[in-house]
């Protein structure tokens, strides 16, 4: 577990969230991990100063892909439209899982993996982050880059 306080970021999440950022479109993690790993994972990526909230699952009580954590985000980013998040993952379950709740989905589909068997389908699928500001400027909303 000590290792996810030290994680490395993939460079196009760098690329992407500094597009997002000079667009002033706002930024934020929604993971289900603590919110003391979060912030030291994202420190020791460097792209802390890239977002503007790290929303933990701890603020709920319940793991994704509960619906209650999905509308965390809508709450602690004060949205009231699932429709004008716009989230991104590369966990094919959360994807599908964000797409069902009504959010505006990515998928990071680096491996080729398969989707699971759960209701949702993202939107796009993209291989790099760096596709992330092109499809977000085709129309979306807000941002959340899970």
């Amino acid at each position: 577990m000590q290792l996810y306080l030290q994680l490395d970021a993939y460079p196009d999440a760098r690329i992407c969230l500094e597009s997002l950022k000079a667009r002033q479109l706002p930024t934020a993690i929604l993971s289900n991990g603590t919110p003391d790993m979060l912030e030291k994972a994202a420190g020791s990526t460097g792209l802390t100063g890239h977002l503007d909230e790290i929303i933990s699952v701890e603020e709920v009580g319940i793991f994704k892909p509960d619906p209650r954590v999905y509308g965390r985000a809508l709450h602690r980013l004060g949205i009231e439209r699932a429709s004008a998040i716009f989230f991104v993952s590369a966990n094919p379950w959360d994807a599908q899982a964000a797409a069902c709740f009504g959010f505006q989905v990515a998928r990071i589909d680096r491996f080729e993996l398969p989707d699971e068997h759960i209701p949702g389908r993202p939107g796009v699928l993209l291989k790099s982050l760096a596709q992330v500001p092109e499809v977000v400027s085709q129309g979306a909303g807000h941002r959340l880059n899970g």
